[in-house]
């Protein structure tokens, strides 16, 4: 009998995962990154610190911060960072919950598999609940339009609470409102038009929101005015100096006459210059490129106010903020094209000079300047900031809100067992699997804080069988409140958007049955187990 020559298809450095352990290995990886992530869930959520290659440090509690700061090479947990980067996106909020909610569907759905249910009637039944899931949601959820401030400035408070911007959160929820509110254009909110200006020193009670645009420019010339009232504002996209030919060029000077004619010459042309903004009633000149040394003296004696170098996107904030034109042509600058501003002033921040654009009439641009103690805490209030300012915009954009604390998704977990009856396959199973997947954030909320989860959840679920639709669980006293009555409110849209990313990302890794990696030296190729989650310096959670 002859034996048979093995037949060899990839190359030998590829490493193939195939049927069940493929979806073991995936499922096992997805879970991996849900865990890092579950302790920074709700108030009681503990901090991550974080250090790279270079030894910088970040501390946060930011799903996506966390995530994306990580180097995480196990194909399937790169999925579940994009599912974080989508909800920061979207949202600007709820990372966690969407990530831990991919990682309890995933471990639900294992559950399912050892009991020989196959993976398609898994992600399909997945579908189903995914969107019986966002029709319930959208059911209870209560309206909210920018009239409510009081519930909007909760929405921010939600946002805060458990962050690093929590000592001075009421502060800071005011501060948020106010600007979204301001620059509220024809219903639509871009939150672009917010620009978050941060500065160590002070403390964060002394944040503050600009009606205007903070530049991190200074003044170019001693001799300027430090305040400007009343005042016009020329935003300029061209360089006040002398152009440089195209091409190589050579001038020849026999002379001393022709050389002070030519220095002459240079000096009429940039006294031009600005002499066209002195004309056009300018007095103040923020351009994005450069300005001559001499350009700075002769504005300086005309008691013009310039910084130079501007971002491009201060400069299209600035035209929001103060209704000017960015000009590409000195020759064509008017009165017509100018900004106007109550106040444009030099202030100096700890080391850094800055120039704040402020007390500009209805300005669809603002500024929140965010203070600190430290580099790292400013960091993190940005960071808290930015999820407040992306969950008011997010309420109002939908005009709707539910009650958080874990509340809506007890409901919802309810009422997709109720829908689980009325389906008779085998589908049936995966949707009560995706209500249980829902109860893992209350259960988390419950043991970040220390709580037993499973007298809090009997308690709670009790509590909804009895028609308390917004019973939540208060971390802070252990027991069951009314979340809405409390303040604990959340966008619908936070809900939703983890919902449709974690279900879709759940289905897709889900319906892999084969995993084939190649591409690497053989002296490369790692060992085909879990993650590739390791950090820099910090030990590795295994490899790919």
């Amino acid at each position: 009998m002859t034996k048979m020559q093995p037949i060899f298809i990839f190359p030998e450095s590829t490493l193939r995962n195939t049927g069940k352990d493929a979806q073991k290995t995936n499922i096992a990886a997805a879970k991996i990154v849900s865990e890092t992530v579950r302790t920074t869930l709700g108030p009681k959520g503990m901090d991550k610190m974080l250090v790279d290659s270079m030894g910088e440090v970040i501390v946060t509690n930011d799903g996506v911060t966390i995530l994306q700061e990580m180097q995480i090479e196990h194909p399937a947990a790169k999925m579940i960072v994009e599912v974080a980067k989508t909800q920061e996106k979207e949202v600007g909020d709820g990372t966690t919950t969407a990530v831990v909610l991919v990682g309890e569907l995933l471990k639900q759905a294992e559950g399912l598999l050892d009991r020989n249910i196959h993976s398609t009637v898994i992600a399909k039944g997945y579908r189903q609940a995914a969107e019986e899931a966002i029709k319930f949601f959208t059911r209870i959820a209560e309206n909210i339009s920018e009239k409510d401030e009081e519930l909007l400035k909760k929405v921010a408070l939600t946002a805060m609470t458990g962050k690093g911007a929590e000592m001075a959160k009421d502060r800071l929820s005011e501060l948020s409102v106010k600007a979204v509110k301001q620059i509220i254009e024809d219903g639509k909110i871009d939150l672009d038009n917010i620009k978050l200006e941060k500065r160590v020193g002070s403390g964060v009670h002394d944040s503050e929101m600009i009606q205007g645009i903070i530049l991190d420019k200074e003044k170019l010339h001693p001799s300027m005015p430090n305040v400007v009232k009343n005042a016009r504002i020329a935003l300029l996209d061209c360089a006040i100096e002398i152009k440089n030919t195209e091409n190589d060029s050579k001038i020849e000077i026999t002379s001393p006459e022709q050389m002070q004619a030519f220095i002459e010459q240079e000096e009429r042309l940039l006294r031009k210059m600005v002499d066209k903004i002195i004309q056009s009633k300018a007095n103040v000149v923020v351009c994005q490129k450069g300005i001559d040394d001499l350009a700075q003296h002769f504005l300086a004696k005309a008691g013009v106010y310039a910084c130079r170098r501007v971002k491009r996107s201060d400069m299209e904030k600035l035209t929001k903020a103060t209704d000017a034109v960015i000009v590409s042509n000195l020759n064509d600058l008017a009165e017509s094209d100018l900004g106007k501003a109550g106040v444009v002033e030099s202030i100096k921040i700890g080391d850094d000079d800055m120039t704040y654009v402020k007390e500009c009439a209805n300005p669809k641009a603002v500024t929140i300047l965010v203070r600190g103690g430290t580099q790292h805490i400013v960091d993190e209030v940005e960071r808290a900031m930015r999820d407040a300012l992306g969950d008011i915009a997010a309420a109002l954009k939908d005009g709707k809100v539910v009650a958080g604390a874990g509340a809506a998704e007890v409901e919802v977990a309810r009422e997709l067992r109720n829908f689980a009856t009325s389906l008779s396959g085998r589908e049936q199973l995966a949707v009560l699997a995706f209500a249980d997947s829902l109860e893992v954030i209350p259960r988390t909320l419950a043991e970040n804080a220390g709580l037993d989860p499973i007298d809090m959840l009997t308690e709670l679920k009790a509590a909804h069988d009895k028609k308390q639709k917004w019973a939540g669980i208060d971390v802070f006293n252990a027991r069951i409140f009314d979340a809405w009555s409390e303040g604990v409110i959340e966008p619908l849209k936070i809900k939703t958007q983890a919902i449709k990313s974690a279900s879709e990302v759940a289905e897709l890794i889900l319906r892999i049955d084969d995993v084939i990696a190649s591409g690497k030296d053989k002296a490369q190729m790692p060992h085909p187990g879990m993650g590739g989650m390791g950090m820099p310096g910090m030990g590795g959670m295994g490899e790919y």
